[in-house]
C-alpha cells in the first residue's frame, strides 16, 4: 500500500523529513480485472437473432391488388398460439375443421418440429409446403419465438405469421373452455 520511509539526515537539529511512496501495484490490478470483466460481459451477452422476412411495405398512391394464394390445406400445416402456453395445429380447410381436428401439442422437447416433419413428409408438393403460424390475442412473445425457432431447426423456409381466421377462431374458443 503506502509506504513511509524515515530518513535520517546527519548534522545539526534540523526536522527529519519523511518519503511517502505510494504503491499502485492494487490499482493496475483492479484496472485489468474491471477490463476482462467488461469484455467477457460483452462477448457472453451476443444476442442470438433470427432473420424474419417480412414483405416490404407498398407506399404507392395506387396499389396492385394482389389475388389471393390459395395453399392446398394437405400442402400447408397452421399453428394456433394460444393463452397459458398452449399451441394448437391443423391441416384443414374452413369448412371441415372443428374441434374434433383442432389438435393440440406443447412445447416441450421437439414435438412442434416433429409435427412439422410428419406433416412436410406427406405433403404432395414438398417445394412450396407451407407453415403459418397465427397467434391469438392470448399468446405470449416466448411461445411465438419457440414456434419460429422449431421451424428453423426443421429447416423449413416458407412460413408466414398471420391473424387468426373468425372460423378458426370460433374453433379455438371451444376449446379452451
Amino acid at each position: 500500500m503506502a509506504e513511509v520511509i524515515a530518513q535520517e539526515k546527519q548534522g545539526g537539529s534540523k526536522q527529519r523529513k519523511k518519503l511517502i511512496r505510494v504503491d499502485m501495484t492494487p490499482m493496475v490490478d483492479l484496472g485489468f480485472l474491471l477490463i476482462t470483466f467488461f469484455m467477457f460481459t460483452t462477448n457472453f451477452t451476443k444476442p442470438n437473432v433470427m432473420d424474419l422476412g417480412l414483405p416490404a411495405k407498398d407506399h404507392s398512391p395506387n396499389p396492385i391488388p394482389q389475388p389471393p394464394i390459395d395453399i392446398d390445406v394437405n400442402n400447408q400445416i397452421t399453428f394456433i398460439l394460444g393463452k397459458d402456453n398452449r399451441v394448437f395445429y391443423h391441416q384443414k380447410s374452413k369448412e371441415d375443421l372443428n374441434s374434433s381436428n383442432l389438435k393440440e401439442t406443447s412445447f416441450s422437447g421437439i414435438n412442434i418440429s416433429k409435427i412439422i416433419s410428419e406433416a412436410y413428409n406427406k405433403a404432395p408438393r414438398k417445394e412450396i409446403f407451407t407453415i403459418i403460424v397465427k397467434p391469438t390475442d392470448d399468446a405470449n412473445y416466448k411461445n411465438f419465438v419457440d414456434v419460429l425457432d422449431n421451424i428453423a431447426i426443421s429447416k423449413k423456409e416458407r412460413y408466414g405469421v398471420t391473424d387468426i381466421k373468425p372460423w378458426e377462431k370460433k374453433v379455438y374458443e371451444e376449446l379452451i373452455k
